[in-house]
């Protein structure tokens, strides 16, 4: 017994060793936002600001286009999230309800587009978005992304676990294949339609290599492509002022997963149990 509480103790101090190395980064950041400039390169980690002050966070939001960035991002971020869930949601209905000739062959096509590198489809999407006249547009950031194969393989999975005799009632009431994905099917699948608007939500948001291709132009940039302003002004890196911009920038994602991360767990786990 005495072992066995003595392992359960090493494991248990293992883990919150590992948790607060996580999150030295993220304290780390969160102080220096709150930090003059001359408390920043002091000996000892320095965790406390010594006296905290606002002025970085009043001077990233005014003295750059944070919020223009903050804007850009946020309607980014909030049209491919809707695009990919209605698109998902259809096509994964689609899949796995009706059989249709050549059914498994185009879900293992949906399948093999989740492991084709960002470097194979980056050429052609620059090419079509640059023929469309969309650079430096939000539709050069959104059209290419409204797919996603990877929601429609975790609802295809999740829709498959619906019992078949709720199809059979909804049929027998009169119902067709669009009243009954929308008054039988999307209601049941609320938890993981919740976990997978926040998984497609985060990976949206932190998007930075395509927006950086497609968006050149100062204010047409988003939130991760703006931070770098702050390591590229004449005047040095303002480390307090980056700081206090990467902790804004960041509220919006925390927010999201603290809200959802029951769900995003509890929907990963049901949506494995069937193939």
């Amino acid at each position: 017994m005495l072992a066995r509480r003595l392992g359960q103790a090493i494991a248990h101090g293992s883990i919150l060793l590992l948790i607060l190395g996580l999150l030295l980064p993220v304290l780390w950041m969160i102080s220096t936002s709150f930090k003059r400039p001359t408390d920043l390169f002091v000996a000892g980690l320095g965790l406390l600001p010594p006296r905290p002050v606002l002025t970085n966070y009043v001077l990233a939001w005014t003295s750059y286009l944070l919020p223009t960035w903050f804007l850009n991002s946020l309607v980014t971020a909030l049209c491919i999230t809707t695009g990919q869930l209605v698109t998902s949601a259809l096509a994964a209905y689609g899949f796995a309800r009706f059989p249709f000739p050549g059914r498994q062959l185009c879900f293992l096509a949906v399948l093999g587009a989740m492991i084709v590198p960002f470097q194979v489809t980056m050429i052609p999407n620059y090419i079509l978005v640059a023929n469309l006249g969309l650079l430096n547009t939000w539709g050069a950031v959104i059209l290419p992304n409204l797919p996603s194969a990877f929601g429609i393989f975790l609802l295809r999975q999740y829709f498959l676990t619906l019992p078949q005799e709720l199809f059979d009632a909804a049929s027998l009431d009169g119902a067709g294949a669009w009243r009954t994905f929308w008054s039988v099917v999307l209601p049941l699948s609320r938890a993981p339609l919740g976990a997978l608007a926040i998984y497609l939500f985060l990976g949206a948001w932190n998007a930075y290599f395509w927006p950086l291709l497609v968006l050149s132009q100062p204010e047409s940039h988003t939130l991760p492509i703006g931070l770098r302003s702050f390591l590229d002004d004449e005047l040095g890196i303002q480390w307090g002022q980056l700081m206090a911009a990467a902790t804004l920038a960041s509220l919006p994602a925390l927010a999201a997963y603290v809200a959802a991360q029951r769900q995003i767990i509890s929907s990963f786990v049901m949506t494995g149990i069937k193939g």
